[in-house]
């Protein structure tokens, strides 16, 4: 008989409730509100599809009339348009070597948990940063019978100073308020950064990040007051660097229990010398820009989305009005 297995620490129904939470809460973007789950969302994400819609009222436009007497005032319509978010699957298996360590912890159950979170906290960080590469992405022109013009998809949410000349393409204190600009009267909800560990490095150097350490918790950076997430998946391509600035709730994020779905499962290698224990986690989300639909125009399975289908900018498109969209790209150079 062999020892003590996954299979006798490892309760799915309690294991995977604890790593979804623990998930979030080693978070820094939901930590700082760029990530807000809701039950909603989870009802969403639950659905047996690869995509949901989300119809919502357009905003009311126009301007008031003047009352004149016996004059019929004029009949508004108010429109409507929809939202939609695409549902992706992922999956992960580590075997008992793997996780070894962890069994000689006081709760092994709680051990292994932490380090399955850890993993899926990593994992929904490169999730983002896909999904940021497709929304702010841009179209290939298209030649032919049926030619297009290049878009970018939210090119209203972009600054690009890179190809300016000299210190003007660098990041600056004044670039970064233009950047926030772009937003107008509704910059005063960003309140989280995005940025290569370069360009986090560079503004150390300029003795421009903060340190704030909450008696209760770990300290974190600030720039101008947004706190800081670090990530190197930010893009970088030739000396350009981009960083993202984003406002409370800007991404939805849903943790789906669909039917029949077990998210949880342990297995044994009987046959391979003394044994090998696997264990089986899965996911399903939905981490959505919320403003920007998923088209499906660029995807293979009926399951839903890859993540390099989530960087293709064919697949979204705006359908809120850009200050709605809580999310800002900042193209810059770093300097000497």
């Amino acid at each position: 008989m062999p020892g003590t297995t996954l299979r006798d620490v490892i309760v799915p129904e309690l294991f995977n409730p604890y790593v979804v939470n623990r998930t979030m809460e080693l978070s820094a973007l939901a930590q700082c509100g760029i990530i807000a789950n809701s039950s909603e969302f989870d009802s969403l994400a639950s659905q047996a599809a690869p995509t949901v819609n989300m119809p919502f009222f357009e905003d009311l436009t126009g301007e008031s009339e003047q009352v004149i007497e016996g004059q019929d005032l004029e009949d508004n319509k108010i429109t409507s348009s929809k939202d939609v978010a695409a549902i992706f699957r992922r999956a992960k298996m580590w075997s008992a070597t793997d996780l070894s360590a962890a069994l000689a912890g006081t709760d092994p159950m709680m051990a292994i948990a932490d380090l399955v979170a850890g993993f899926w906290q990593r994992d929904l960080q490169k999730e983002l940063i896909a999904v940021l590469n497709g929304i702010f992405g841009t179209v290939p022109a298209v030649t032919g019978d049926a030619p297009k013009d290049a878009e970018t998809r939210l090119e209203s949410n972009l600054l690009d100073i890179s190809g300016k000349s000299g210190n003007a393409a660098n990041w600056s204190g004044g670039a970064f308020i233009d950047a926030e600009q772009l937003l107008g009267d509704a910059k005063a909800q960003l309140t989280g950064i995005c940025m290569h560990s370069a360009t986090e490095a560079a503004l150390k150097k300029q003795n421009l990040i903060e340190t704030v350490q909450p008696s209760n918790d770990v300290g974190f950076s600030t720039y101008q007051g947004k706190r800081i997430i670090i990530d190197d998946g930010c893009p970088v391509d030739k000396g350009v660097y981009t960083t993202y600035l984003f406002g409370n709730g800007a991404i939805a994020l849903g943790n789906g229990n669909p039917a029949g779905f077990v998210p949880t499962e342990t297995d044994r290698a009987k046959r391979k010398g003394s044994g090998v224990d696997y264990l089986i986690n899965r996911r399903t989300n939905i981490l959505h820009p919320r403003g920007v639909a998923f088209t499906s125009a660029n995807v293979a399975k009926t399951e839903g989305p890859s993540r390099e289908e989530l960087r293709d900018p064919a697949n979204w498109k705006p359908v809120y009005e850009p200050k709605q969209i809580r999310i800002v790209a900042f193209k810059h150079k770093l300097g000497a």
